[in-house]
């Protein structure tokens, strides 16, 4: 059965990319994307309903950064930007996935399995 444009949910940013949060201001990168909400209904409650975002657009993982702290973050993406800053993201999860290329944004490691 095909989908209609208000199903199907075309990632507007890519893995490797650096954003930056529209109302927070946090930056990250881009480390997985899901085409609708897919974390817990009690983490989605917890988001002030001002502004709560609608479940049916992509979602971003991002390795992000505050001045003061890393952590792990779970944005819409209407709440994303392109981080234009140039300036690498300082989070060491970072280097484990990815290398930062000449462009600013990062492309993942070539991992080798034993």
């Amino acid at each position: 059965m095909a989908g209609n444009a208000r199903t199907q949910n075309v990632a507007k940013y890519q893995i490797g990319q650096v954003v930056k949060h529209r109302l927070f201001g946090f930056r990250g990168v881009i480390f997985d994307v899901d085409p609708v909400f897919a974390n817990t209904e009690e983490w989605y409650q917890n988001i002030p309903a001002n502004i709560r975002p609608h479940k049916n657009q992509p979602f971003y993982h991002l390795y992000a950064e505050r001045e003061d702290t890393d952590f792990v973050a779970y944005v819409s993406e209407q709440n994303l930007l392109v981080d234009e800053s140039e300036a690498p993201v300082r989070n060491p999860l970072i280097d484990e996935c990815f290398e930062r290329s000449a462009t600013g944004d990062y492309k993942g490691r070539k991992l080798a399995f034993h």
